[in-house]
């Protein structure tokens, strides 16, 4: 491989490819922006890269060091270029910002990340297995379904206030308050109507989110660590999940 192939001209004296040191990448959906360093600090890459381009690339580098910035798919990517022989160095992203020397864009940030990871006091995030992530996503559907069945409960509460039908506060007084508007035969057709759809998407987000609890229950206790943490007063599985 060439100098030219990284976007320096070799006329310029730059060491070759496998000389490369560490490398920094600046990720997105489809470009991904490269910023990489000899021994010496010299750059020696810079160049942009489509997704698949990029995977060509580093099966054909030397295996070097690699920072990217922590984000929910740079997990998939630190995982991807680790198969590939490299190593990964993820970095939180107000970690990265003081190294950006001028104004933010792809080739900056990927010039920070190269700079930040060569920090002796550097602090860097795991990178997380598919199995650890698949257990996070497990966390963000449930609380994804609290926030809808809680936003359902204001809203059938609110509704069935305007028609002089309250209840105590607790998601346990809504399946009453339900029942009370269901045996209330003065509501309006409509309004019963629409009580009865919004009582079936109820029961229907219940029981979602019971099998989410259920699924998480059976991962906390396969998963060794997580039992462990568990016997920390004040965690439980959903916050060792963490």
């Amino acid at each position: 491989m060439c100098q030219n192939e990284v976007g320096l001209d070799l006329r310029q004296g730059r060491p070759p490819v496998d000389q490369i040191s560490r490398i920094g990448i600046d990720t997105s959906k489809h470009i991904f922006q490269l910023h990489g360093v000899n021994a010496a600090e010299s750059p020696v890459l810079r160049k942009k890269l489509r997704r698949k381009e990029m995977v060509s690339f580093f099966e054909k580098l030397a295996p070097t060091v690699v920072a990217i910035e922590a984000c929910g798919s740079s997990h998939h990517t630190a995982r991807l270029l680790q198969s590939l022989g490299h190593t990964v160095k993820l970095i939180a992203p107000q970690l990265v910002k003081p190294y950006v020397k001028r104004g933010k864009n792809d080739a900056a940030d990927a010039e920070a990340l190269c700079e930040a990871m060569s920090r002796p006091t550097m602090r860097f995030v795991p990178v997380k297995t598919a199995e650890q992530q698949a257990a996070l996503m497990l966390v963000g559907v449930r609380d994804r379904l609290i926030r809808n069945r809680t936003q359902l409960a204001n809203a059938i509460r609110g509704y069935a206030a305007e028609f002089g039908l309250t209840s105590a506060k607790g998601m346990a007084r809504l399946v009453p308050l339900l029942d009370r508007i269901e045996a209330d035969e003065t509501l309006p057709a409509l309004a019963r109507e629409l009580f009865a759809i919004q009582a079936k998407e109820f029961a229907k987000l219940q029981a979602q989110i019971e099998e989410v609890d259920a699924k998480l229950t059976a991962w906390h206790r396969a998963d060794e660590c997580s039992r462990r943490l568990v016997k920390v007063p004040g965690v439980g599985p959903i916050v060792s999940v963490f």
